[in-house]
């Protein structure tokens, strides 16, 4: 058996990094397959985090996994919630810390995650029968950034978190902005901004 060595090289000036590209498939429009906007959890890994971890080490995880969005799990796979680069810097943090007297270095993501209880969600099979333009209506109906797509695992266990849908990538596949007001979802987010 030959135990020759591979031949090396040595690095000219002006040597680049491979940038990763997209496979190319059919350009995203409002009258494309829903699914097509969507992350699909079964192909692409979940970005978590620990509810305990301080916001400035989420905000990191965020920024080395390349993602807005973190789902918060402290025993997996079972998610508590999510967290997104709008809720690092915007104004929970800041709500938080007027109520309770704290400094910004010592949240931690439980103090500003959205419980999973207060997302929201639509089905994976409602998914499979709509449009790109339906769903850019419900996320500008629902005034949100993100929405989960939800699958039922069977007759034994709960429904699982399939997929999520970003505004921020619609964009992207679209090529366009979409404006979107954002407003506050639920009982605890109206009373936290009633309450600033």
């Amino acid at each position: 058996m030959d135990h020759s060595v591979l031949p090396t090289y040595r690095f000219a000036a002006g040597t680049r990094i491979a940038q990763a590209t997209p496979p190319m498939g059919q350009p995203v429009k409002l009258e494309s397959p829903g699914r097509s906007v969507m992350t699909d959890l079964t192909h692409v890994r979940a970005a978590t985090v620990a509810p305990d971890m301080l916001l400035s080490q989420a905000k990191q995880v965020m920024i080395h996994q390349g993602v807005r969005l973190l789902f918060v799990v402290s025993d997996m796979p079972n998610v508590e919630g999510l967290i997104t680069s709008t809720d690092l810097e915007g104004e929970r943090p800041m709500q938080v810390i007027g109520r309770r007297g704290v400094k910004y270095e010592d949240l931690r993501v439980v103090d500003v995650m959205s419980p999973l209880e207060s997302l929201d969600a639509i089905g994976l099979e409602e998914l499979a029968h709509a449009d790109v333009a339906k769903v850019v209506a419900t996320l500008k109906r629902l005034g949100r950034r993100h929405l989960l797509v939800v699958q039922q695992a069977g007759s034994h266990h709960g429904s699982q978190v399939r997929g999520v849908i970003s505004l921020s990538q619609i964009e992207r596949q679209l090529g366009r902005s979409i404006e979107l007001v954002e407003v506050a979802g639920n009982f605890a987010e109206i009373s936290a901004s009633l309450a600033a």
